[in-house]
């Protein structure tokens, strides 16, 4: 019996969990997904004040995309 006290008391004592509001981790991570959402709204509400100007539709391409789609070629006799 007293072999077990003495292990007892030389054995580390151990603290209880802390609580998640108790790691400053935690709050920095809060921290810096709500300033990552705040610049998301800003840049939102900034872009709504500038209009949206439309692409010149002048030729068939647009950024070098055709319009509309290209009928596929026809296949010759010599691959049937």
């Amino acid at each position: 019996m007293h072999e077990s006290r003495a292990s007892a008391a030389s054995a580390p004592a151990t603290r209880p969990p802390a609580r998640w509001y108790q790691q400053p981790v935690a709050w920095l991570g809060l921290l810096l997904f709500l300033a990552s959402i705040a610049g998301c709204v800003w840049l939102l509400v900034a872009a709504s004040g500038y209009d949206d100007q439309s692409l010149p539709l002048d030729g068939e391409l647009v950024f070098k995309v055709p319009l509309e789609r290209t009928p596929a070629p026809l296949p010759s006799p010599a691959d049937r």
